[in-house]
């Protein structure tokens, strides 16, 4: 995705003080364009699903999930993704503070992206999220929107 083009990233994420690091971050590197934060599982979900009052939304191009969140928690938000034919081509990150082997093991066998311990250290934290955004709001190439059309699965990509 080059720089001349809208990139749209999702925050779920209810803490005030890690959204802040993370916002303030994308802004200054000024890779993406705009940036939706959610605080609960549940407005998650709608925000996605385009559910009243968010019809019309922008389609998000990555998802930055946190797991411990209030009303539904991150691993059922990510299921839910994963498993909903207009989302799943989303990539979902997680951006959490667990580095349970348990907790990774379920995010990956949910078909998470990524999965990204939340540094401690602030410049790390902040370090962290530049790299992010570089990654996926620069260098990474995204699925087309919606998904592959079945049609073109199979052919040759000229790779």
């Amino acid at each position: 995705m080059g720089t001349s083009e809208l990139i749209n990233f999702v925050l779920i994420e209810d803490d005030d003080d890690h959204a802040a690091i993370v916002l303030r971050t994308l802004e200054r590197n000024r890779v993406v364009n705009n940036v939706k934060r959610l605080i609960d599982g549940a407005d998650a979900l709608a925000y996605l699903r385009e559910e009243p009052p968010y019809a019309g939304r922008p389609m998000p191009d990555v998802i930055l999930l946190d797991l411990k969140l209030p009303k539904v928690d991150g691993h059922e938000v990510l299921k839910k993704i994963k498993e909903d034919p207009g989302l799943k081509h989303i990539p979902v990150v997680i951006l959490t503070t667990s580095n349970a082997e348990a907790d990774r093991a379920k995010a990956y066998a949910h078909h998470a992206n990524s999965y990204l311990v939340k540094p401690v250290n602030f410049q790390r934290f902040r370090q962290m999220v530049s790299d992010l955004s570089l990654y996926w709001g620069v260098w990474n190439k995204p699925a087309p929107q919606r998904g592959p059309q079945p049609e073109l699965l199979g052919q040759d990509s000229h790779a």
